[in-house]
């Protein structure tokens, strides 16, 4: 969203008290919640609206399992090519998810402050993606036990 004339500061002070990724709740109105996809804390401040940064980086679930990630190009008065997706497959182990998702991320110099919510954001995605378990049979002890093989 930031053009060359204007700072992203500015932009951030015009429209963080309204923009449409903004979640604010009566409930709990001192915490401030963000529905924007390059946020990956999902908390409403400047240094996570992905928004606004000129670099900024998401991570999404991909459809068969694994993680996509999201950042920021130069190229951001072209839509087509403003965001470059990169996928992390679903037959990774999660250790290279993780790797790879850090490399992205840091080590390339890209923002390194966003590093490990990066990877808590792949862990929890990963972590939803797990198959469930099924529930065990309780074996039964005790009297409990001798009431059931009289029985049968």
């Amino acid at each position: 969203m930031s053009t060359p004339n204007v700072s992203s500061d500015l932009i951030w002070e015009i429209v963080r008290s309204q923009n449409s990724y903004l979640v604010k709740r009566t409930k709990n109105a001192k915490v401030q919640f963000s529905r924007d996809p390059l946020n990956l804390t999902n908390v409403h401040s400047r240094k996570h609206a992905g928004f606004v940064n000129n670099k900024a980086v998401g991570i999404i679930a991909n459809e068969k399992g694994g993680v996509q990630v999201i950042s920021k190009t130069k190229a951001q008065n072209q839509p087509a090519r403003s965001q470059v997706v990169s996928a992390q497959g679903g037959n990774k182990s999660a250790r290279k998810t993780y790797r790879s998702v850090a490399t992205q991320v840091a080590k390339s110099g890209y923002r390194a402050d966003l590093r490990a919510a990066a990877v808590a954001r792949a862990s929890a995605i990963r972590r939803s993606q797990r198959p469930v378990k099924p529930d065990y049979e309780v074996k039964l002890r005790g009297k409990a036990a001798r009431k059931a093989a009289e029985s049968s």
